[in-house]
């Protein structure tokens, strides 16, 4: 009788895991797996650069593939994720594929909920222990300040213009206190709502071709900034 009702509980729990989605590969782990593998170790002497992030990331590939194309530079943005995911995934698509340098662009996902409620001090979190994990490593970080965003389009009604101020505030603070490069998208990229300039995007927050060759500049300073600075 014991081991029928213990039998019975967990083809309950079974069920519901399987319905919320708690047996899916929530951080996406399996995205990049067998990219992983076929790229393999850096070359001698390559200064190999992983961005880390999300659909900002990811959509650089598709609207402004010229940026990557000749350069050391792997792509491992994920549309949709937040610094939680984003941080699961930190070891197999950063730290294992031997970068000199990484740049990390978190945090807006978080900020409108795609994966529920999520506190500043919670993001916070999440971008430290993703570079601390790769200074530990012995790779460069550059900090990406969250993009400018008046409302998402997709959960109107969040405000999340001065929360991803202050949040910025943070990831500069903590690049300077951590030898980490801050990489400031978003002084180049607002309007006079604290939103991204209409030039740059046709939905408010991703970038369009005009916001990533905005971006592409910055973004090879900041790289070229973080290799030379902390060479020793």
């Amino acid at each position: 009788m014991f081991i029928k009702k213990n039998c019975c509980c967990l083809l309950i729990l079974f069920s519901i895991m399987t319905e919320t989605g708690f047996t899916q590969d929530w951080a996406n782990l399996g995205q990049f797996k067998e990219d992983n593998k076929t790229i393999g170790l850096p070359a001698q002497g390559e200064k190999r650069v992983v961005f880390m992030g999300n659909s900002i990331t990811s959509g650089w590939l598709s609207t402004m593939p010229s940026f990557f194309a000749g350069k050391p530079y792997i792509n491992r943005g994920i549309s949709g994720q937040t610094s939680p995911q984003m941080l699961l995934r930190f070891r197999q698509d950063v730290i294992a594929l031997k970068p000199a340098c990484v740049v990390i662009l978190a945090g807006t996902n978080d900020i409108a909920g795609n994966t529920g409620p999520s506190t500043l001090e919670m993001i916070e979190d999440n971008i430290a222990s993703m570079a601390e994990l790769a200074l530990k490593n012995k790779i460069k970080v550059v900090l990406c300040s969250v993009l400018p965003v008046f409302d998402y389009p997709w959960k109107s009604g969040l405000q999340p213009a001065d929360k991803i101020i202050t949040l910025n505030k943070w990831v500069a603070k903590f690049a300077k206190e951590n030898k980490c490069i801050y990489l400031d998208y978003h002084s180049a990229m607002a309007d006079e709502r604290n939103g991204l300039k209409a030039a740059y995007g046709n939905d408010g927050v991703h970038p369009n071709e005009a916001g990533y060759k905005v971006m592409a500049v910055l973004a090879e300073k900041a790289i070229h900034l973080a290799l030379a600075k902390y060479e020793k």
